[in-house]
C-alpha cells in the first residue's frame, strides 16, 4: 500500500503557534507561512522535499508529530484495506485543511500515521 507512496509532510501540534512559527523560522532559519484553512489559522514550511504543518491543538505525548504519507488516490480503498488487516482508525477519510482527503491510523505503538491525496485524485481506485 505504501510501497509507491512518498514522505510529503510531518504534522507538527503545537500549543502556541506563534512560539512554532517564531522557532521555526528565527530560529532554524525556514521559511514560514501562515495559512487560513478550514479550521482556522496554520503555518507551513518545506524542508528538503518534506513539508511540515503546525496546528495549534494541544496533544498527548505520543500524538504528534504526525508521519504523512503523500498517495496518488484510492483513499478510501487504502482505508478499506487498513480496516480489513486490523488496523485503528482514529480519523477516518475527511476533509484535509487545503480541501484534499486525509485518513489518520495508528501503527502498533499508537504512533499516528496519516494517508493524503490531493483533492484531484480519485477517491477510489
Amino acid at each position: 500500500m505504501l510501497a509507491q507512496a512518498k514522505l510529503e509532510t510531518v504534522v507538527f501540534f503545537v500549543s502556541r503557534l506563534d512560539r512554532a512559527v517564531d522557532f521555526y523560522r528565527d530560529t532554524l532559519g525556514l521559511a514560514v507561512s501562515a495559512v487560513e484553512g478550514h479550521d482556522g489559522t496554520f503555518a507551513t514550511a518545506q524542508a528538503g522535499a518534506v513539508w511540515l504543518v503546525f496546528i495549534q491543538r494541544e496533544a498527548r505525548p505520543g500524538e504528534s508529530p504526525v508521519v504523512v504519507f503523500s498517495i496518488d488516490g484510492g483513499i478510501d480503498d487504502c482505508a478499506q484495506a487498513l480496516v480489513a488487516k486490523g488496523v485503528e482508525i482514529v480519523v477516518p477519510v475527511s476533509e484535509a485543511p487545503d480541501g484534499g482527503l486525509s485518513l489518520d491510523f495508528l501503527d502498533p505503538d499508537g504512533n499516528v500515521l496519516s494517508l493524503y491525496q490531493s483533492a484531484a485524485a480519485p477517491r477510489s481506485g
